[in-house]
C-alpha cells in the first residue's frame, strides 16, 4: 500500500469512527456492522498461521497487535481523560483481562493440547453462554422460544461446518478445558461493558480495554521472554499480517463490536460469532486449498436460518 493509500484508508476509518459516533444509525446497520466483524475474525487464522509458521508464539502475536491496536486507536482518538468513578476503570480493567489476556491465551494455548475441531465446537457455543450469563447476571430476558430453537439450529450448522464430513472428536479434559474457559472469558468480557456506569465514546472503550490488554498480559513475559528476532518483525509476511491482525481485526473490529453490543445488546451482537466458521473455511478453500462439501454449504445455510429466526421477535418466551 502506497503512503497515499494509507493515508486515504487512515481518513476513511477517523470519518467513519466519529460519524458513527455522533449520528445514531439504524438497528440494522449495526447487525450488519456484527456481521463484518465476525466475518473478518474468521480470516484471522489463516494470518496467525503464517506468524506461527515464521516462529513468533501466540504470546508474541497477541502482544504485537495488541499494541499496534493501542497505538491506532490513540491516533484515531488522541483525546485523554480519566474514567468518572473507580468502578468504571475496574470494569475496564475485568474488560481487558477477560477479553484480550485469558481469551487468547487458553484459547491459542487450547490447540496445544486438543484438536482444532474442538476448539472450533466449543468455541461455538459463545452466543448461548453469553445468552445464559445475560439472563442470570443482567437480569435480560433472552431465553424464549425461538432464540434456543434457532440456536440450536445454528449450532448444528456449525458442527457440520467444522465437522466436515469426519465425525471424529478425540476429547483431551486440558484442552477442552481450557477451550471452555476461553468462551467464558469473552462472555464475561461482552458481560463486563454492560456494567460501565457513565457514557463513554465507543473509541474510548475500546482503547481503555486495549491498554488493560496489555498491562494483564505483560506478568506472562516474565516467564516466557519475548525471543522471536525484532528485525524479523519487517519481513513482509510478518509486517503485513502483524498490521492486518492490530489496525483491523484488533482495533477496528473490537471498535464496531463494542458499538453493536451498546445498540443492539450482548445477545444479538454474540449470536454472529456463529458466521465466524463459515468464513474461516471459505478462507482456507482460497488460501490453502481446502475443499468446500455439501456438509460445509448445509451447515452454512443452517446457521444462516438459525441466526434468522432467533433474532426475529417473539412474544412466547420461556419462564425460568
Amino acid at each position: 500500500m502506497t503512503l497515499a493509500g494509507f493515508i486515504q484508508f487512515y481518513q476513511y476509518l477517523r470519518t467513519f469512527a466519529i460519524q458513527n459516533l455522533r449520528i445514531g444509525m439504524g438497528n440494522m446497520k449495526y447487525h450488519l456492522a456484527a456481521a463484518a466483524t465476525s466475518a473478518i475474525w474468521g480470516t484471522t487464522l489463516v494470518s496467525s498461521k503464517i506468524l506461527l509458521q515464521a516462529g513468533m508464539s501466540p504470546a508474541e502475536i497477541l502482544l504485537c497487535r495488541l499494541v499496534l491496536a493501542y497505538i491506532f486507536l490513540w491516533i484515531l482518538y488522541p483525546k485523554t481523560h480519566r474514567p468518572k468513578s473507580l468502578h468504571d476503570e475496574v470494569v475496564f480493567l475485568l474488560g481487558g483481562l477477560f477479553g484480550g489476556t485469558i481469551y487468547f491465551l487458553a484459547e491459542n494455548t487450547a490447540l496445544v493440547y486438543t484438536q482444532a475441531t474442538n476448539v472450533g465446537l466449543i468455541c461455538a457455543t459463545v452466543p448461548l453462554v453469553t445468552a445464559l450469563m445475560s439472563h442470570f447476571i443482567l437480569k435480560e430476558k433472552h431465553l424464549y422460544f425461538r432464540f434456543l430453537t434457532g440456536s440450536a439450529v445454528a449450532f448444528l450448522g456449525v458442527l457440520l461446518v467444522i465437522l466436515n464430513g469426519r465425525f471424529v472428536l478425540k476429547l483431551n479434559p486440558l484442552g477442552d478445558f481450557l477451550t471452555l474457559v476461553a468462551v467464558l472469558s469473552w462472555a464475561a468480557y461482552c458481560i463486563c461493558l454492560k456494567f460501565l456506569k457513565h457514557p463513554y465514546s465507543s473509541l474510548f472503550i475500546t482503547r481503555k480495554i486495549f491498554f488493560y490488554c496489555i498491562f494483564t498480559l505483560l506478568p506472562y513475559f516474565a516467564f516466557h521472554p519475548f525471543q522471536f528476532p525484532l528485525h524479523d518483525l519487517l519481513k513482509v509476511e510478518v509486517c503485513t499480517n502483524l498490521l492486518f491482525l492490530g489496525l483491523v481485526a484488533s482495533s477496528l473490529c473490537f471498535l464496531v463490536w463494542t458499538m453493536a453490543i451498546k445498540n443492539i445488546g450482548v445477545v444479538a451482537t454474540n449470536n454472529y460469532i456463529y458466521f465466524m466458521p463459515i468464513v474461516t473455511i471459505l478462507t482456507a478453500h482460497i488460501f490453502i486449498g481446502e475443499h468446500i462439501t455439501l456438509f460445509v454449504v448445509v451447515g452454512a445455510l443452517l446457521i444462516i436460518g438459525g441466526l434468522w429466526w432467533s433474532n426475529t421477535k417473539s412474544k412466547r418466551k420461556l419462564r425460568g
